[in-house]
C-alpha cells in the first residue's frame, strides 16, 4: 500500500485503500507545525501554556491570543490555524449558552468536550468542507473538579492529567511525564508550564516567541483568566533561570569531554 495520497486526498470523504483519510493527516500536519501548547491538570485546578511564535518585531505584545475563554469556567489553549481556532471557540461558547439555558447550570467539562468533537467529527465527513487544522486543549472547573481534554482534527477527544501538541509535542511530553501533577498546585504548575515552553522552543527556527499562561482553579473562583502578571513574570524568571542551567550543565559536560 502507498503512503502517497495522490488521487485519495483530493476529498475528505475519501478513504484510501489502507484506510486512511489523507485530508485529516493533513490537518494534522498544520498542528504539528504550530507553536507548542501544554495543558496541566493538578490537585487545584488546570494550567494551560502556549508558545506564540511571533513573525515580526512589529506585533503588538498580547495580541491575537491563542489562549481564549469560552466560558467563564471554561479557557481553550489551540495549536494550528488561528482562524479555525476563533470559529470553535465561538462554538464552544454558543453550545455553552444552550446547555445553561436549557439545563440552568453550568456545562460540565465532558458534556462541552464531546459536543466540540462531534462538531470536529462532522467536518470530516463531508466533501464539501474540510477538517479542522487545530488540536484544541479544553480546560474547565465543574462539579468534579479540574478538567483537561484534547480534542484533535479528526474529532477523537480524551481527558488527561497533562497533555502537549504542537511542533515541541515530544520535548514537552517528556517533561510533563517527570511531574507529580496529583501533588503540584496552580501556583507551582504555572512555573512548571513556562519552564516546559522554555525548553521546547527552537532557537534555530523560531528565534521570537510570546509566553501566554493562563488558569482555572479555586484561586480565580473557578473562572478562566490569564495569570495574574507577578505570577507570570516569576514563572518566566523561572523558566528562563532553568534554562541558564541546563546550559551550564551542557557547557561543563563538553568540557569534561575534552
Amino acid at each position: 500500500m502507498t503512503s502517497i495520497g495522490t488521487g485519495y486526498d483530493l476529498s475528505v470523504s475519501t478513504y484510501s485503500p489502507d484506510g486512511r483519510v489523507f485530508q485529516v493527516e493533513y490537518a494534522q500536519k498544520a498542528v504539528d507545525n504550530s507553536g507548542t501548547a501544554i495543558g496541566l491538570r493538578v490537585k487545584d485546578g488546570v494550567v494551560l501554556a502556549v508558545e506564540k511564535i511571533k513573525h515580526s518585531r512589529l506585533l503588538v505584545p498580547h495580541s491575537n491570543r491563542r489562549i481564549m475563554t469560552a466560558g467563564k469556567h471554561i479557557g481553550i489553549a489551540s495549536a494550528g490555524w488561528m482562524s479555525d481556532t476563533r470559529h470553535l471557540v465561538k462554538r464552544v461558547r454558543e453550545e455553552s449558552r444552550s446547555y445553561t439555558d436549557v439545563y440552568k447550570t453550568k456545562v460540565p467539562a465532558h458534556i462541552i468536550a464531546e459536543r466540540l468533537a462531534m462538531y470536529v467529527q462532522a467536518y470530516t465527513l463531508y466533501s464539501s468542507v474540510r477538517p479542522f487544522g487545530v488540536s484544541t486543549l479544553l480546560a474547565c472547573m465543574d462539579a468534579k473538579g479540574p478538567q483537561l481534554y484534547m480534542i484533535e482534527p479528526s474529532g477523537y477527544y480524551v481527558g488527561y492529567r497533562g497533555c502537549a501538541v504542537g511542533k515541541g509535542k515530544q520535548v514537552a511530553k517528556t517533561e510533563i511525564e517527570k511531574l507529580d501533577l496529583d501533588n503540584m498546585t496552580v501556583r507551582e504548575a504555572v512555573k512548571e508550564a513556562a519552564r516546559i515552553i522554555y525548553s521546547a522552543h527552537d532557537d534555530t527556527k523560531d528565534k521570537l516567541f510570546e509566553l501566554e499562561l493562563s488558569w482555572v482553579c479555586k484561586e480565580s473562583n473557578d473562572l478562566h483568566v490569564h495569570v495574574p502578571q507577578d505570577v507570570y513574570d516569576d514563572a518566566v524568571q523561572h523558566a528562563e533561570r532553568s534554562l541558564d542551567d541546563d546550559d551550564d550543565d551542557n557547557e561543563m559536560d563538553d568540557d569534561e569531554d575534552l
